[in-house]
This record gives structure tokens, sequence and C-alpha cells, in this order.
């Protein structure tokens, strides 16, 4: 396990993938990937098909990564989008990606940038989770938890993150 994790990171091409027995040795040997903490979506009435999902991402690294693709078997499609103001007037966009700076962090939110899922294969239940895959540039695949929330939850001082 330690080579092949040692030759993909080499090539740059690593996926993440994370059980409860290889947290430890996978969180230090992907030491500068992106962590995801804060990631949650709002719950959704039955006849809606779409829904949003957002998170922190921190780069503890000292190299810039991208954000390109994500994806979950919840939807038939997950995109990165971003909301655009223009005068008055507000509408979504999807974006190809989304820089995440060494060192540094980005916050996916409402009114702003965001996982937009559509045609959901089933309703977003508050009190339910489901998995999401965020496809970086260098880092790769990491997988996470969505949390289904009724409402916005308050900002944490405290992260719990996932990589």
């Amino acid at each position: 396990m330690l080579l092949r994790m040692v030759t993909a990171l080499v090539l740059g091409t690593a996926t993440l993938t994370v059980t409860a027995d290889d947290h430890m040795h996978a969180h230090h040997a992907m030491a500068g990937a992106p962590t995801v903490t804060q990631v949650w979506s709002r719950a959704m009435p039955p006849t809606v098909p779409t829904g949003a999902v957002y998170f922190t991402l921190r780069n503890p690294g000292d190299t810039p990564d991208r954000l390109i693709d994500v994806k979950t078997t919840r939807a038939e499609k997950a995109e990165l989008h971003t909301h655009i103001h223009k005068g008055d007037v507000m509408r979504m966009e999807r974006i190809e990606s989304v820089e995440v700076p060494a060192g540094g962090e980005v916050t996916f939110k409402p009114g702003s940038s965001h996982v937009m899922l559509f045609k959901l294969s089933e309703p977003l239940v508050a009190g339910e989770q489901f998995p999401l895959t965020l496809i970086f540039e260098n880092a790769g695949e990491v997988t996470v938890d969505v949390a289904i929330h009724e409402d916005a939850p308050e900002p944490s001082t405290h992260a719990h993150g996932h990589q």
C-alpha cells in the first residue's frame, strides 16, 4: 500500500480513499492534500429535483491546487457553480474549477460558490448523509460525507475535517 501511495504521489495522480484502517496512513502520506470541513446541504421538498452542497476547503500545502470536478451517487449530475452579481440581477453560472491557494482556504456558501446537484436520485432529507467526491488537479479524489440540515448550520470554529 505504501509503495502504491508513494508512486501515485510521485506521478501527481494520487487518489485518496480513506477507510477506517487506512485513516492514519493516508493522513500522513497525503499531509499536503486539501482538507474539507463543514460539509452540508439544505433539506429540500421531495418535488425539488436539485440541491446544493457547501463546505470549506483548506490547502495546508505549499503549492496551490484546483478543484476541477465533483461527483456523487445522490444526483445524476454535479457541477461547480457560483453566483454572478450584475447590478440588481443575480444569476447562477457553472465554473470549470476553483483555485485553492497554497496555505489558504476557499469557502463554498449560499450566494457564492457551491456544488449544484441536478436530478436527485432521492430527496434531500434533514438528518441524512450522502457521499460527495471532490476531484483535485494535484491531490486527486477526496470523498466526504454531506450532512443534510433543515437550515444552514452555525459556522464552526472547531474543524472536523475529512481527507
